[in-house]
């Protein structure tokens, strides 16, 4: 009897990029269900709420049944315990992402030895983008449509453009 390869793909969502859905459909080619968990730090505000995000990611993705969306607190390895994950996956876009989350993959590994952490290349066209280069280009005007879902730009629109 197999195992079903459950990872999940933990951010903060805020907001979503083309480049986090590029990871999100890769991840399904190596695994058999794929938990997309929204990390929320209660010690920092977004510019979206919590639910505004999982709102989002829920419109984006769609009624995928290999893909769980949820929000999680706390420990990510405990995440990992209670959620059934065996893997954890982080997309890099530079040498500076890897040296942050290799360190983050061995303290994981030393809390819960059983969690793995597989780590994705961002595709070529997201190398360079972030949330926060995206917020500034939002809030001047600029045109994000390449980066993001049409609906997170509208959301963004709105949220950093209330009179735009």
């Amino acid at each position: 009897m197999s195992r079903d390869r459950v990872a999940l793909f933990p951010a903060s969502f805020d907001p979503m990029t083309n480049g986090h859905l590029d990871i999100i459909h890769r991840s399904l080619h190596v695994f058999d269900r794929l938990i997309v968990g929204l990390a929320h730090n209660v010690a920092k505000s977004g510019t979206f709420t919590v639910e505004e995000r999982l709102d989002m990611l829920g419109a984006v993705l769609g009624d995928n049944d290999r893909i769980e969306i949820t929000a999680f607190e706390g420990l990510l390895v405990d995440f990992c315990r209670r959620s059934g994950a065996s893997t954890v996956i982080r997309g890099l876009r530079a040498m500076s992402d890897y040296e942050y989350e290799f360190e983050m993959a061995l303290m994981n590994k030393h809390l819960n030895p059983e969690v793995e952490t597989v780590f994705m290349m961002a595709s070529q066209e997201y190398l360079y983008v972030s949330s926060s280069r995206l917020k500034e280009l939002v809030r001047f005007g600029g045109k994000v449509s390449d980066f993001v879902p049409p609906l997170v730009e509208k959301r963004l629109r709105e949220k950093l453009q209330p009179n735009g």
